[in-house]
């Protein structure tokens, strides 16, 4: 391990000495750790308290007059914007207009507390509203009840190929839930919150147990595949409601296929006056859209389009009475106040705990990962765990109070952090004008068309569908991850958003597996008289070192990729130690017969020269050497790929020694005794830099012959 030098007699000190490193014994950790946890102060219950309600911690040091006015302008706009967007969610939901709001006022102030991010704005979110309504179609179709619109299909064009019966004939009314008839509102709505509710609790275990992790296998490729897939989903389970027919979610596999095969088969019922409506609704809002972004630099505030279309569209309704006179469906009644809370029907959760992973792993790492970008943007820190911890109850608190799964919503953070909001007091102020409208406003929306609705949850996924766009950027940067892209997309569209998911994830790992498995190979050269060594067919002009071969390998060493490894070597190298042998062996073997043969001839038994001369055998090189910069670590599997090569390659006259290993990989070579009993052949074998080992290797007893040659027989 130290710089090669001429042999003075004496040996030199270590460029590099290891520090010595004292293990406590692991039952005395785990005693510390534990004695510590149990410890009880009041300087440490204040600090866990502050730690779990970290507004206890900020409030106090509120700037009132700089931060007051940033934070009420933007929790109104979230607030005016949050309103129809509430209402409009529901429809994803399966549940009723008036549980939108609920969890939006719940949510908001559960984070108000537990929160660590200032920007974050936690409420319904279209792909949790999705997936939420996904389980509640599914679990009321298995109880009995009907699913189609306002109780009626849209005739017999209605195709459900997953369960192949006739949707309308259900005449289940009420089930009993908890000791009470339940009807097909509150079933759903108890289904919804069973799911919120351990949804909450995984996310809770996920961070009492230090679990986070979880999301860092949630790639971006990966996620933004799935976004976009599921925004497609959310445009196709709403485009009924732009053409007023009354056509019931497919429960199963492939929602998209289904439900645009049903649309087409349906067109001939389309609502005349709900797909007026939608095409005037979804030009207004699209060029709202448009003004904002070609004119926010302009803009101090955000238009609140959606507003005023469903202000517009409310009132036309209403007087125009499009329900009664022309069919078209309306939000119905939402009545004032708030229901009194329940607790979420535990026989429910058994048929649920499988749909709320899902819900769990999505909700948390959108919250997670929005919180750091926005802090960071904003130059401060986010504790992850606690983000965890407060995105669990903020589905666990409102699951009592009827509410559904919440997540963080990137359009709204982006529209807090646009217009001056310093911390979570906006969150604040979005809940009172959620407030208002629960106590006093929500019944004006009484006549609210639901087809509005529809076209602002699909003008909202512009964003999203605008990626179609990227698919050739995307490959052009990485063909890996666009086509993680492509597969999570893919298979979220075409079979289901929870199957999407959990393709993607496991895609993702496979590519990186796949990565490790092939990874790049080379031999270096040296840059001119420098130090460094490069790969030669990347870089021009290097020189390979006379009779020694640099063999880069850019990827860990273990089980999945040890093949692939040995096959690049010996490609890379040109020999292959076992053929060598094998080779050598036949040679031998002929030159002895030949030797017999002409020793009868002249009758004379000593023909060493004519052996010598048969058996001789050039190899071009007399040391690998490997540079291990890059790889990260080895498995057993590794280790004893490593010390059968150093056998092999010795038993032809070829040494190997490493070079640029980092010391966890180090460690790992002494507890194999790669370098020998007592690590007595590590001066020879390892060295810190390639240009030591190189110099090392030349400096070698066979690096002044110019052949290898075989024992003479």
């Amino acid at each position: 391990m130290e710089e090669v030098t001429k042999v003075t007699g004496t040996t030199p000190p270590p460029l590099l000495e290891r520090r010595v490193r004292q293990r406590q014994p692991t039952v005395s950790v785990i005693k510390s750790k534990l004695k510590q946890s149990v410890r009880c102060s009041v300087p440490r219950v204040r600090s866990t308290l502050t730690g779990f309600f970290p507004v206890v911690r900020w409030l106090p040091k509120y700037r009132l007059r700089e931060y007051v006015w940033g934070d009420v302008m933007s929790g109104v706009i979230v607030g005016i914007i949050l309103v129809p967007q509430a209402i409009a969610y529901c429809l994803l939901a399966g549940v009723e207009p008036i549980y939108g709001l609920y969890t939006s006022f719940y949510a908001n102030i559960i984070y108000f507390i537990m929160g660590t991010s200032r920007h974050v704005s936690v409420g319904i979110f279209s792909l949790m509203s999705l997936m939420v309504g996904q389980v509640v179609d599914k679990e009321m179709f298995l109880a009995g009840f009907d699913l189609s619109e306002d109780s009626l299909a849209s005739g017999p064009n209605v195709l459900n190929g997953s369960l192949g019966i006739n949707l309308t004939a259900g005449k289940l009314q009420s089930v009993e839930l908890m000791g009470m008839q339940c009807g097909k509102e509150c079933y759903a709505i108890g289904i919804a919150a069973a799911l919120t509710f351990l949804a909450g609790i995984y996310q809770v275990m996920m961070a009492v147990f230090q679990l986070g992790f979880v999301s860092v296998y949630l790639s971006a490729s990966m996620l933004d595949g799935f976004a976009t897939g599921a925004s497609f989903t959310i445009l196709t389970v709403q485009a009924k409601y732009l053409l007023g027919l009354k056509i019931p979610r497919h429960q199963g596999y492939g929602t998209v296929v289904i439900t645009w095969i049903n649309i087409f088969a349906n067109i001939p019922n389309t609502n005349l006056c709900d797909f007026i409506t939608s095409a005037i609704c979804i030009s207004v809002l699209l060029a709202g859209k448009e003004i904002q972004e070609r004119y926010k630099d302009r803009l101090k505030i955000p238009l609140p389009t959606e507003l005023i279309v469903v202000a517009g569209a409310t009132l036309a309704s209403h007087f125009g009475e499009l329900n009664s006179n022309y069919g078209s469906s309306v939000s119905g009644h939402i009545p004032t106040g708030f229901i009194p809370p329940q607790v979420p029907n535990f026989s429910l959760m058994s048929r649920v705990a499988l749909d709320a992973i899902p819900l769990a792993v999505i909700s948390f790492a959108f919250t997670v990962s929005l919180s750091e970008m926005f802090a960071k943007k904003n130059g401060y820190t986010v504790r992850p765990n606690q983000e965890m911890l407060a995105i669990g109850f903020c589905n666990i608190i409102p699951s009592f109070f009827h509410c559904f799964t919440t997540s963080a919503a990137l359009a709204k953070t982006m529209v807090k952090d646009s217009t001056g909001c310093q911390t979570q007091v906006s969150s604040l102020i979005s809940a009172l004008v959620v407030l208002l409208v629960l106590l006093f406003f929500a019944p004006f929306f009484h006549a609210l068309q639901k087809c509005v609705l529809a076209c602002i949850i699909i003008v909202s996924l512009r964003g999203a569908l605008r990626k179609f766009m990227d698919i050739p950027a995307k490959w052009r940067a990485s063909q890996s991850d666009a086509i993680v892209w492509l597969v999570t997309m893919s298979t979220t569209v075409l079979i289901s958003v929870e199957l999407g998911l959990l393709v993607g994830i496991v895609f993702s790992m496979i590519c990186i597996i796949f990565k490790t498995q092939n990874p790049k190979v080379s031999l270096l050269g040296r840059v001119n008289d420098t130090d460094l060594y490069e790969d030669v067919e990347e870089y021009k002009n290097l020189i390979p070192p006379p009779g020694v071969h640099v063999f880069r390998f850019q990827a860990p060493l273990y089980y999945a990729n040890k093949e692939s490894f040995l096959k690049s070597l010996y490609k890379a190298v040109g020999v292959e130690p076992f053929l060598e042998m094998t080779k050598r062996t036949k040679a031998e073997k002929k030159a002895k017969e030949m030797a017999m043969q002409q020793a009868k001839a002249n009758r004379d038994n000593t023909n060493g020269e004519v052996v010598v001369g048969l058996v001789q055998r050039e190899l071009d090189f007399h040391t690998i050497v490997f540079d291990c910069s890059a790889i990260p670590f080895i498995d057993s599997t590794g280790m004893a790929t490593f010390k059968g090569l150093v056998k092999d390659y010795k038993e032809i006259g070829v040494s190997v020694v490493l070079a640029s290993c980092n010391t966890s990989l180090i460690d790992a070579l002494q507890k194999g005794q790669f370098f020998g009993k007592n690590d007595k052949d590590m001066s020879s074998m390892l060295f810190h830099t390639v240009h030591t080992a190189v110099l090392h290797a030349k400096s070698m007893p066979s690096a002044t012959k110019s052949k290898s040659e075989d024992s003479v027989v």
